[in-house]
Parts: C-alpha cells; sequence; structure tokens
C-alpha cells in the first residue's frame, strides 16, 4: 500500500478562499469540488477517501493537489491546456455561419433562423444558437432608425435640449403635439375577465364608432398636460388650444414650446396671433425628429394604460377617458427627465451618417 499524501498547505488567505467556494449555490459544480478536495487534503484526509467522499477518482484528486502547490489560487477555475471539452466545429465552420449570418440572406426569406443556417451548413440549430449567443448575432431582430434631413437639424437639437437640460427662468416649457384620428374601438363580444393561470381575454375584431383628436401640451418641470379633444386638427383648432395656454398658465411666465413642422403650426393666421402675444416662443423639432418631443411619450403611455384595452360605444366615452386620464396624470404628475445631451446626440448621428454612407457607396 502507498504511504498517505502529506497534509496540502493552505496560508491564512487561501483557506477562507476555498471555504467560500466549497458552500458556493453559483459556482460551477467542478469548482465546488476542486475546492471541497483541497480542504479536505489540507486536514490530512487520504487521497483515496477524499475521491470517494467527493466523487471523483484519485488521480484527479493528486492531479489537483499537484497543480495547487504549484500554482495556488491563480488558476484554480482555469481549465488547464489540452484538458476539458473539445471543440466539435472546426473554427473555419464557425467563420463561414458568422459571415454568412451578417453578409447574406436565404433564399426566399428576409433573414436567417437558427434551422435555415444549420440546414445551410450542415450543423445542429442548437449549435448555431451557441455561435450566435457568443457573438451578439440576433438575426430575427431589426432595429428602426431614422436620419433627419433637415438641413438646420444641428441649430434646432441644440435649441430643444437646451430648453431640457436649462430651462430659461421665468418661463415654462410646453412640448406639444396633436394625437390624431384616435378611434372609438368597441370589441364585438365581452371581454372575459382574468383568472388564475390566464389573463383578461378581448376578441381581435371591433367596431369603429368614430375618432377624436387630441392637444396636449406637457409641461416638462412638472409633468403635467394641458389637453384638449377636438372633431378636426386644422390651423383653427390649433389656434384655440394656443389660448387655452394662454389661459392655463400664469401671467408673468413666458412660455417656450416645443412642436413639430406640422403645417398648421406655421399658418399665417398663427403667426399673426403669435405676434399679438409675444410671450410665446415656438421652438420646432428637426424634421423626422419626433422622438425629441416628450410629449410623445406621454402619448405612448395614454395608449397603453387608457386607450388600447378600452372599450368605447361612442367618441363622447372616449373622450372621457382621455378626460380622466389627464385629470389623474395632474393629480400625482411625473415629469419625463431628459438625460441625453446634444453632443452625444450630434455624435451618435454623426456615425449613423457616416454608416449610412458607407452603405450606399457599396
Amino acid at each position: 500500500m502507498s504511504r498517505p499524501a502529506a497534509a496540502l498547505s493552505l496560508s491564512e488567505a487561501e483557506r477562507p478562499v476555498l471555504e467560500a467556494l466549497s458552500k458556493s449555490q453559483i459556482a460551477a459544480h467542478r469548482e465546488v469540488q476542486r475546492a471541497q478536495v483541497l480542504l479536505m487534503a489540507a486536514d490530512g484526509f487520504p487521497n483515496e477517501w477524499i475521491a470517494k467522499v467527493v466523487g471523483v477518482t484519485p488521480g484527479t484528486v493528486r492531479a489537483w493537489r499537484n497543480r495547487f502547490t504549484a500554482e495556488g489560487l491563480k488558476k484554480l477555475g482555469a481549465v488547464a491546456p489540452g484538458r476539458g471539452r473539445k471543440k466539435v466545429i472546426p473554427e473555419s465552420k464557425i467563420a463561414e455561419i458568422v459571415e454568412l449570418t451578417r453578409f447574406s440572406k436565404p433564399e426566399g426569406a428576409t433573414h436567417w433562423s437558427v434551422r435555415s443556417m444549420a440546414a445551410k451548413v450542415g450543423v445542429s440549430p442548437a449549435q448555431v444558437q451557441r455561435i450566435w449567443a457568443a457573438r451578439g448575432l440576433k438575426p430575427h431582430r431589426v432595429e428602426t432608425f431614422k436620419l433627419s434631413t433637415d438641413p438646420h437639424f444641428d441649430e434646432k437639437l441644440i435649441d430643444v435640449c437646451g430648453l431640457y437640460l436649462d430651462p430659461p427662468a421665468n418661463a415654462i416649457v410646453l412640448c406639444m403635439d396633436e394625437k390624431t384620428s384616435i378611434q372609438a374601438l368597441d370589441h364585438t363580444q365581452p371581454s372575459l375577465p382574468m383568472k388564475k393561470g390566464r389573463g383578461e381575454t378581448m376578441t381581435h375584431d371591433y367596431k369603429r364608432n368614430g375618432t377624436t383628436t387630441l392637444f396636449a401640451a406637457l409641461e416638462v418641470a412638472t409633468g403635467k398636460v394641458i389637453g384638449s379633444c377636438v372633431d378636426k386638427h386644422r390651423h383653427e383648432e390649433f389656434l384655440d388650444f394656443l389660448k387655452t395656454i394662454e389661459k392655463e398658465v400664469p401671467n408673468g411666465l413666458e412660455i417656450h414650446l416645443i412642436l413639430d413642422n406640422y403645417a398648421t403650426h406655421k399658418h399665417a393666421e398663427v403667426k399673426t396671433w403669435l405676434g399679438k402675444h409675444p410671450r410665446f416662443h415656438l421652438h420646432f423639432t428637426p424634421t423626422s425628429s419626433s422622438w425629441l418631443n416628450l410629449v410623445e411619450r406621454w402619448f405612448r403611455d395614454l395608449t397603453d394604460r387608457a386607450l388600447r384595452r378600452g372599450v368605447f360605444h361612442s367618441v363622447p366615452d372616449l373622450i372621457g377617458k382621455i378626460e380622466e386620464y389627464i385629470q389623474v396624470n395632474n393629480e400625482h404628475p411625473k415629469p419625463l427627465v431628459w438625460v441625453a445631451t446634444a453632443d452625444s446626440i450630434l455624435e451618435k448621428v454623426a456615425r449613423g451618417r457616416v454608416a449610412l454612407q458607407a452603405i450606399k457607396q457599396n
């Protein structure tokens, strides 16, 4: 019988680390086993007994002891060269999958799936999925973008961001827009209530009972909203809404209004009225840049929380729900905080323009 191995020597700093790892619930199972082996070896237990308790071979115990003696904790979790699971896909095949994913499309489709790629290159769908996940490739997803062609994009962007990040004193900043053609939809059958294991259900078809248009102005500093529902969205209705804002905003405050380039906002009668009310200052967002107007985010909340799942038998029902949402919003307002600087946006836009130009040239 071979002589028992001498007890493994552990420093005062090494033992606590191994003890914590041996009890870990999130570390790799192999690392937990290795920590348990080393602690038992340090306590002087024989290799054969340690192997039986931990569930490895005596040879593995000896190998781990020898490696720890040579390297300590430095490479405790690293797989030794030549060990571990061998790759089943050659690098050339991986490179082919990545190349096809990035620069080609399958026949009759707009993008690759794991199954179509697997059939193309002769590997399993699971292998394709692992390769894509390791490299952050997601051909099933697409992100939208729109680069503004406004020749004054930079100036308008800086102007609007300046109002968000450094609003002027003795003034109120309002983000204004119209949400047009909001439909009063009534489902053909009553919805079924939520129950355990199933959410609320509703029919996919519906009846249209008319539309309305919402004019809304979001106060950037507080999150309060001035709103009005009308039948149309011509310059006459816009003028009426400006008069509503004039009444709602206390005297003595300048009014900075952020809005888009819709033609009614620049109508001659609108300009004449604004000339008689000099405390109004209009700031136009760049063309194709509705994302710069915070009221668009508020419109999304209105749709998600009050309209999409609503049942409206008439336009007055719809208007009543919108007005109720505005009232609740103003009783418990929450401002939408803008944090992006104009410089950071301009840098991102510049990269997008360079990338788009490179694609056009190719």
